[in-house]
């Protein structure tokens, strides 16, 4: 399984105390983004890659719902639709009461301030050959912020709140580190004083040692700033010590959410004890003795998925029903969903 249990990462392996109100900032509901394959000259549609296929969740205002699964579930692709920056297929995306999914173009130019992005690649997703203070400044340019002076003010405002030292602002990518880099990312996604940022994998590749400084940091500037997160990663041990409540998701579904305790402390699907199981333990004792789910095979493939339930193919626990008949979701205790016929309350 291409899941990492993040042990190496010196960040406590609890999750935050911080409150959270139950006001609904993002529901999302029966979303759904297929990619067409085609074939021949012609590009005739002959199947799709069902990358996301009927989510629902909701995240509340001022909370971090961590995404998790292995690579290839889809957890990318519902960040990026629900942000349009990949057109939905089917599904409603409601964010602070304006409905995402169809918005007309101009309507969505004058949301998107509010809705940001922290990409995973910092080497990629910051343009080489323009300036710190022009790649964290052109949010502010691009949607007619403030003049030129005010915005080389706000610009040296966001890197000192990330970190960064101000008089390096007309310097150039190349001239940072990895973890620097990102943190300019985190800079020009904060730029607009966003509500919401979609947080994908921000720390996956970075190294380690300073991983839980940028983690720490986007802590700090969601108590300081009140930013809602999607917090997107294969880490299982980060995601543990940032989220609020966590969505596991395997072949373009939901398979279990639930408050980060709940889940990681009683996980109801067979799934998720097997992603838990992968992570090491701390304790030597307790590594040598605990017992590891072994999942056979490989997640099938997208445009091709099983009949009944989607994780069928490589689940320990599977019967008849589940080869058969798709689960429908149904919370098992308050507040604590999963998608499985076999689990109890």
């Amino acid at each position: 399984m291409a899941v990492d249990a993040g042990a190496a990462v010196p960040v406590a392996s609890v999750s935050r105390s911080r409150p959270v109100g139950n006001e609904v900032l993002v529901s999302v509901r029966g979303l759904k983004k297929h990619f067409p394959v085609t074939k021949g000259m012609f590009r005739r549609k002959v199947g799709a890659v069902r990358a996301v296929d009927g989510v629902s969740f909701d995240i509340r205002r001022g909370e971090t719902l961590g995404l998790v699964g292995e690579s290839g579930s889809g957890k990318s692709t519902i960040g990026r639709t629900m942000l349009q920056l990949e057109k939905a297929t089917e599904g409603s995306v409601v964010f602070d009461g304006i409905e995402l999914v169809g918005l007309a173009a101009g309507a969505l130019r004058r949301t998107r301030p509010r809705m940001q992005m922290v990409f995973q690649d910092p080497h990629a997703s910051l343009n080489p050959r323009m300036t710190v203070s022009s790649i964290v400044g052109e949010p502010l340019l691009e949607h007619g912020k403030s003049s030129s002076r005010e915005r080389q003010e706000r610009v040296e405002e966001l890197l000192g709140l990330v970190g960064l030292d101000p008089t390096h602002a007309n310097r150039y990518p190349h001239e940072f580190s990895g973890g620097q880099r990102q943190r300019i990312g985190i800079a020009r996604a904060i730029a607009l004083n966003p509500d919401f940022i979609v947080c994908d994998e921000p720390i996956a590749a970075l190294d380690v040692s300073i991983q839980a400084q940028v983690v720490n940091l986007m802590e700090h500037l969601q108590d300081l700033l009140g930013l809602t997160y999607l917090f997107i990663s294969h880490d299982l041990g980060m995601v543990r010590h940032i989220a609020d409540r966590v969505a596991v998701m395997y072949l373009g579904h939901i398979m279990e959410l639930a408050d980060v305790e709940d889940l990681y402390g009683d996980p109801r699907h067979p799934y998720t004890r097997a992603l838990q199981s992968s992570a090491p333990v701390p304790d030597p004792v307790v590594e040598a003795t605990r017992v590891k789910i072994i999942l056979e095979g490989d997640i099938p493939s997208p445009s091709n998925p099983p009949p009944g339930c989607p994780f069928n193919t490589r689940c320990p626990d599977a019967v008849d029903r589940c080869h058969e008949e798709i689960p429908a979701w149904r919370e098992v205790t308050p507040g604590h969903g999963v998608a499985c016929h076999l689990a109890h309350g």
